[in-house]
């Protein structure tokens, strides 16, 4: 084994936490995940010369507490500042939106009149809009769930949060529901490890990660993976 690999990958397989909870990123099950995640994994442990090994979850605090215990070397995140204190991440490889549905009825048009008073929004537990709407909201209150829109609908809630692309969809499929098309925030998607990882392995996944955006990697990951809507990070 490289210096590269024994650092990144110690048992002599390369453990990637991914997070089937975020359909741009992973699709598939457990036994047979795809997607851009899968593909970047398998890329790095290709240019390490190992193995790699999946452990999939539902949510991306699951796929965050999996690396920092120790479970799995590698991980595919959003940034943010609250992981930042335990995970080294890369440049970001594609970047991705955090959106509201609301009741078709409902006042609410823009993402400034969602942060008022009595407004609760519905987010998924852990995630990274949980994370920046936790951080950011002024006046609206964070409810947490297993999915923003299971809660949402559950409580009775005045806005659900997420990602773009899902959010659309529950929106499509139901029709007492509508979109604030507006972006509540950018959600730049990296790769990270542990922070106690020697410096040369840090910059091994950061320049991988920027030789792939630059070769068209990541955007054929994307395509064929069905997400060619989700933008490639510059």
């Amino acid at each position: 084994m490289t210096s590269l690999s024994a650092n990144l990958a110690p048992t002599g397989v390369l453990r990637a936490s991914i997070n089937l909870g975020n359909p741009v990123l992973a699709q598939g099950t457990p036994e047979q995940p795809a997607g851009i995640t899968v593909d970047l994994a398998r890329e790095i442990a290709a240019r390490l010369g190992v193995p790699v090994e999946f452990l999939c979850f539902d949510a991306a605090r699951k796929s965050f507490e999996a690396m920092t215990s120790g479970a799995a070397d590698l991980c595919f995140l959003a940034i943010d500042p609250a992981r930042e204190a335990e995970v080294a991440f890369t440049a970001p490889y594609v970047v991705i939106e955090g959106v509201y549905a609301v009741p078709t009825d409902s006042p609410l048009t823009t993402v400034g009149e969602v942060d008022s008073p009595g407004v609760r929004i519905g987010v998924k537990q852990g995630s990274a809009y949980d994370l920046f709407l936790t951080r950011t909201l002024r006046n609206a209150t964070v409810v947490r769930g297993t999915e923003g829109t299971d809660i949402f609908r559950a409580e009775g809630l005045e806005a659900a949060a997420g990602i773009r692309q899902p959010i659309t969809k529950f929106v499509a499929e139901n029709n007492d529901v509508r979109l604030i098309d507006e972006r509540f925030m950018q959600i730049q998607q990296a790769v990270g490890t542990t922070k106690d990882r020697q410096p040369e392995t840090v910059q091994f996944l950061r320049d991988t990660v920027d030789e792939l955006k630059a070769n068209g990697f990541v955007a054929g990951a994307l395509h064929r993976a069905g997400q060619s809507d989700a933008t490639v990070a510059p």
